[in-house]
């Protein structure tokens, strides 16, 4: 079955593969590129995941936008494709197969929410990870340390978006309350309803580049994708006027490519858990303050509580430091730290 996407909305055919629409040339305006050439064995045909289903994904090809096949038993499993990949295709009984996932160059990955000793990866092959947040709602800081150590991790650049300013009573105030949690990620103030900030947004993109929007139901990611697109492409829908939280209007992570050379945006539904994996190297970054701090303690392995001489409770203590920004640093160390001990429990060879 094929599915060919006009004007943001899919339509159906008769066979598993559209006509030739351009070949590698098209391909490139979905990101191909050397790294990705250098990866596929010789003659395979190569495609990249723009949606993913049960057992079936969406995939431009050379020749055009085509459904394969994929396993969805190992739907968690770390070569199963999600939306981004880029992958090689076999033809099994007149149908297209995934036979292989390439190698990805960046992966937003959280905990799996079942709980399960797995990591989940949301997206792959993006350039740029943008941390959605509408102003038209408080901020909580933690939501977005934990974010920003998610995408710290994925290995892409960062941007965060502020969204909705046209509603925010104080857009600026909001807007360097997030700078003081951000450290050195970009952060961009935004209204896709004025088009405030969509140049700028814009500029971080270009042919073959790809932005992946992750944050809360609500929040505006499909307002956004919609803006940069100029049509309706993604759905939107009403926040509840009590707290200002969303419905999930966007079901399915999917690729969105722009028009012109303006590159590709992957919108993904509203994350409620964000269960952290083994990023430790990422939340270093973020609480690069405290972990200078941590250095000057008596003990090398200060948990920063009732340990004696510790620098970063003396912090605190004095005012130079926010006690509610150690809290959340020591939970979220707490759990990598959990985190790596059921990996390495895992993977320890069994007598």
């Amino acid at each position: 079955m094929l599915w060919v996407i006009v004007n943001g909305w899919r339509r159906s055919g008769p066979t598993h593969e559209a006509p030739v629409t351009g070949g590698v040339e098209e391909l490139r305006r979905w990101g191909y590129d050397g790294r990705v050439a250098d990866a596929v064995e010789p003659g395979a045909r190569v495609a990249r995941v723009v949606q993913v289903d049960r057992g079936e994904c969406d995939v431009m090809t050379a020749q055009g936008m085509a459904r394969a096949g994929s396993d969805s038993v190992r739907a968690q499993a770390e070569t199963a494709p999600v939306t981004g990949d880029w992958v090689q295709l076999t033809i099994l009984h007149g149908s297209l197969l995934i036979d292989r996932v390439l190698p990805r160059h960046t992966a937003l990955t959280r905990r799996d929410p079942a709980e399960r000793d797995t990591d989940q990866v949301l997206a792959a092959n993006f350039d740029v990870a943008g941390i959605v947040a509408g102003l038209d709602r408080p901020l909580p800081p933690g939501r977005f340390e934990r974010l920003l150590v998610m995408a710290r991790d994925s290995g892409a650049a960062i941007a965060i978006l502020l969204t909705k300013a046209d509603r925010a009573p104080d857009a600026a105030a909001a807007s360097a309350t997030v700078r003081a949690v951000a450290g050195d990620v970009d952060v961009l103030t935004l209204s896709a309803r004025r088009g405030d900030g969509l140049d700028n947004l814009r500029s971080r993109l270009g042919a073959g580049r790809t932005l992946a929007l992750v944050g809360a139901s609500g929040s505006g990611k499909s307002t956004l994708v919609n803006a940069l697109a100029g049509a309706e492409i993604a759905a939107t829908a009403q926040v509840r006027p009590s707290d200002r939280r969303g419905r999930h209007t966007t079901v399915t992570r999917r690729l969105v490519l722009l028009p012109g050379d303006g590159g590709m945006v992957l919108d993904t539904p509203g994350v409620r858990a964000l269960g952290l994996t083994d990023a430790q190297e990422a939340l270093s970054r973020v609480f690069s303050d405290i972990e200078d701090h941590g250095r000057a303690c008596r003990f090398a392995d200060c948990a920063h509580g009732a340990e004696p001489d510790c620098a970063v409770t003396a912090a605190v203590q004095s005012g130079e430091m926010d006690p509610r920004r150690v809290e959340r640093y020591t939970a979220l160390q707490a759990e990598v730290n959990k985190q790596r001990i059921k990996e390495e429990r895992r993977t320890r060879p069994r007598r």
